[in-house]
């Protein structure tokens, strides 16, 4: 059981990363990664929202499959995941209104996050039980942590480079990810155990 929630944990993170491997959740990535205080702003609000969605999203499927309605899970996964932003939402205007204020358009954006309902529909499609989900939920929203925080040190850096004119602004954000994501291909042969 151990065994199986680390490779569930390490795949989420490292081998199938939501941003580098399976390309969702990229407009946050893009929008929200100039500055690494409010690239780990939004990481961490990922992280809360993915757990919850995937404990919640557990939860409706105990009522949903008995009941026959297979058929509503993507449409209560949604409802789901656009009450959770509007709590994340409510919490960081009240108790971190400088964050935010930084997160701007892409806080309310987490509801239409392709990351966020990728990882409660891929815990239904793989069958995982409770504790794999919340597992793979959690560690999914680090994975969208480590790749945003990652790519806003990146970008950070470059601001301050030399590189051809032509590269300046998202043209150089679209390489620099290239090569990030290139990288986390590294990962693609790991196996545990």
């Amino acid at each position: 059981m151990l065994t199986n929630l680390i490779s569930i944990s390490l795949g989420a993170i490292l081998v199938e990363n939501f941003i580098f491997s399976k390309f969702l959740g990229i407009c946050p990535f893009m929008g929200v990664s100039k500055k690494t205080d409010t690239a780990a702003g939004m990481g961490f609000a990922v992280i809360f929202v993915m757990a919850l969605a995937s404990i919640i999203s557990y939860l409706i499927n105990l009522i949903l499959i008995p009941l026959g309605l297979e058929y509503m899970q993507t449409l209560s996964y949604i409802l789901v995941i656009a009450a959770l932003v509007q709590f994340v939402e409510m919490f960081l205007r009240k108790m971190i209104p400088s964050l935010y204020e930084a997160l701007g358009i892409y806080l309310p954006l987490i509801t239409t996050n392709c990351a966020v309902l990728g990882v409660v529909l891929l815990n239904t499609q793989n069958n995982y039980n409770f504790i794999e989900s919340v597992v793979y939920g959690t560690t999914a929203g680090i994975g969208f942590l480590v790749a945003i925080f990652l790519f806003a040190s990146v970008r950070e850096r470059t601001e301050f480079s030399d590189y051809p004119k032509c590269f300046e602004g998202f043209p150089i954000a679209l390489i620099s990810a290239g090569l990030i994501a290139m990288a986390f291909m590294g990962f693609t042969g790991l196996k545990i155990w």
